[in-house]
């Protein structure tokens, strides 16, 4: 686990806010979950086979003697609240949620046990076309960012529980002959999760692989021509993307379409998005059958790509930093600065606290990194002015009154804004 420091939290807020506009933009409500759930809800939904909730989990005893866990991921507690409240009988919901999950697992660049998501889910929705539109939502977000060129998006389709139980069979089968050649986690999964075998990264599994029964030889119908569709949908936008039918995804209740949007900027870790269909999960915690799809953004892995490819804009910590020539000016200072604050919302004004000589009162200004110093001497205060002086760049100081110096901030913070 990890602190973002001050410098780090200008990029992860522009970055944020941009995937957070992108999904307000196509129609998608907020909904604010908890950190904890009941442990048994991510055994029934994630399954209890897989590496999340075998390994991975925070899970401990409150003093109910209730087993709680700290969320791996975010779809089963949506699924949980949207029953809960009645959200999903007879009505469609579009949805998405942002925070911290938690997994034990072993940290690398760009994965940390406790991680930051950004969720996107969908109720109701049967057909391709919402599938589709995570993706197309996606793309909109990368090329918002600048980081479209970055990045790769591989689909895949698991079809249905019964294909995908068909195939399970047959790659057991054919690895059962090959079972001394692959790595001891992939052996370790044989029995208990197979499917997560094909997201080996261990070189002579993946030699095994390459002869390997395909997922997409042994879709049913109807999953066959929902992904057909999918296809068709996203290459009439202009999608470009890849077919690969090692994706799986690491959860066990993920039916037909699955995706990923992949680097190779980040190494080993290279899934900066990820999702799909769960026509399923509704009905398996126990509410009506339900078709849905979703997918989540991995949003520390996508800070660092945005940082590496150097797409983040150069964000000023404050805009202007205000300083007194004597304490008795205080009073004013904070008249001109409450003024300006309530002109301009988005304003970022330190004022200068704890006295001290004026020379190193300029000295912090500039440290600070604001974009000009405003400086409210006794002349000033005489004349009802405040003088500008500006600390990046070229420029004269200029002494204004409220007007003027409405203005000239206007000004600055327009460029602060890549206006």
């Amino acid at each position: 686990m990890r602190d973002v420091l001050p410098e780090e939290s200008g990029l992860w807020r522009h970055v944020e806010g941009v995937v957070k506009d992108v999904i307000s933009s196509y129609g998608y409500e907020e909904i604010r979950l908890p950190v904890v759930e009941f442990t048994d809800l991510f055994q029934r939904s994630v399954g209890e086979a897989t590496d999340i909730v075998e390994k991975e989990m925070y899970s401990f005893r409150d003093r109910g003697d209730e087993s709680l866990s700290l969320r791996p991921e975010g779809t089963a507690g949506c699924v949980r609240a949207c029953e809960e409240h009645g959200l999903l009988y007879n009505q469609t919901q579009r949805l998405w949620y942002a925070g911290p999950m938690f997994r034990y697992e072993r940290p690398q660049k760009g994965r940390y046990r406790q991680f930051e998501q950004i969720g996107v889910e969908a109720f109701g929705f049967l057909g391709p076309d919402v599938d589709a539109e995570h993706i197309l939502m996606t793309a909109e977000m990368w090329q918002r960012l600048g980081v479209m060129d970055g990045l790769t998006l591989e689909l895949n389709s698991l079809g249905s529980p019964e294909t995908r139980e068909q195939f399970r069979d047959a790659l057991v089968a054919y690895l059962r002959t090959r079972e001394d050649e692959l790595d001891d986690r992939s052996r370790e999964r044989l029995d208990r999760n197979p499917l997560r075998i094909l997201d080996s990264k261990d070189k002579r599994t993946q030699g095994v692989l390459d002869q390997a029964p395909i997922m997409l030889d042994f879709l049913d119908e109807e999953s066959a021509e929902h992904f057909e569709k999918l296809k068709h949908l996203l290459a009439s936008q202009g999608m470009r993307f890849v077919v690969n039918p090692r994706i799986v995804r690491g959860l066990d209740y993920y039916t037909r379409t699955v995706f990923e949007w992949t680097t190779l900027q980040l190494g080993a870790q290279g899934a900066i998005c990820g999702g799909g269909r769960y026509d399923s999960l509704v009905e398996q915690l126990g509410g009506r059958p339900t078709p849905a799809a979703g997918f989540a953004i991995g949003m520390d892995r996508l800070v660092l790509l945005v940082e590496m490819m150097q797409q983040g804009p150069a964000i000023a910590p404050i805009d202007a930093y205000f300083i007194v020539s004597e304490e008795a000016l205080i009073e004013r200072a904070f008249e001109w600065s409450g003024r300006l604050r309530q002109a301009f919302p988005a304003l970022k004004l330190r004022m200068h606290c704890g006295g001290g000589r004026f020379r190193n009162q300029m000295r912090k200004a500039d440290q600070s990194g604001a974009k000009v110093a405003l400086i409210l001497g006794e002349d000033e205060a005489r004349d009802d002015r405040v003088s500008v002086k500006p600390l990046r760049g070229q420029g004269d100081q200029l002494t204004l009154d409220y007007e003027a110096l409405r203005q000239y901030m206007e000004d600055v913070i327009s460029e602060g804004n890549g206006a």
